[in-house]
């Protein structure tokens, strides 16, 4: 299936964004982070007729859609891996976390000592961690964990950009709301990225 097989453009309604499950660990109050309309999430048409609930993220557009029944889809912009790191296949939803702790992949401190070395013992859950408020774990059958991730960021001027070390990332509070509506085991498919 083709990138531009998926998406219509049709766009309307906006999504409202909830501020997580009472008594999930959450701040009092999330930061408002500005974004603009155009990356606010929103129900779109979708060409095909894929299955509800299951995650598609489109690299060259910044999109995660998380589709719904009758060719409908909530589109989320995200940041994805950068060149080299973002890796495409399909994968399933094997853990879920909220406020998940972080240690980076000896990968990561192997090409960037001096950014990740200082975090190679982990770092907790909260607003400044790089996986933010919440976390989608990616498996594969056979493999397991892929250390790839749906996650949070505080970060605004990561979204609609090639950033990370081969995640997906979603403001905190649009990453509560797709948390929210992901059950586990859900399928995730990561489309090539262009060249």
């Amino acid at each position: 299936m083709k990138r531009r097989e998926f998406i219509a453009a049709s766009g309307a309604a906006l999504v409202t964004i909830g501020a997580g499950r009472a008594g999930a660990a959450v701040p009092p109050v999330l930061p408002d982070y500005n974004m603009p309309e155009e990356f606010l999430p929103r129900e779109v048409r979708i060409k095909n007729d894929f299955a509800p609930y299951e995650i598609h993220v489109d690299p060259a557009q910044f999109a995660l859609y998380w589709t719904l029944p009758d060719q409908k889809a909530i589109r989320y912009t995200v940041g994805i891996g950068r060149r080299g790191l973002y890796e495409s296949g399909e994968f399933y939803v094997g853990a879920k976390k909220e406020w998940p702790s972080w240690t980076p992949t000896p990968g990561m401190i192997e090409r960037e000592p001096e950014v990740y070395e200082k975090y190679a013992d982990g770092l907790p859950g909260g607003l400044n961690n790089p996986l933010g408020s919440r976390g989608l774990y990616l498996f594969q059958p056979g493999k397991g964990d892929t250390f790839l991730r749906v996650h949070g960021t505080n970060d605004p001027r990561t979204i609609a950009q090639r950033v990370s070390n081969g995640c997906a990332r979603l403001i905190n509070d649009q990453m509560i709301d797709l948390y929210d509506r992901v059950p586990m085991n859900s399928r995730v498919v990561l489309y090539p990225a262009d060249l």
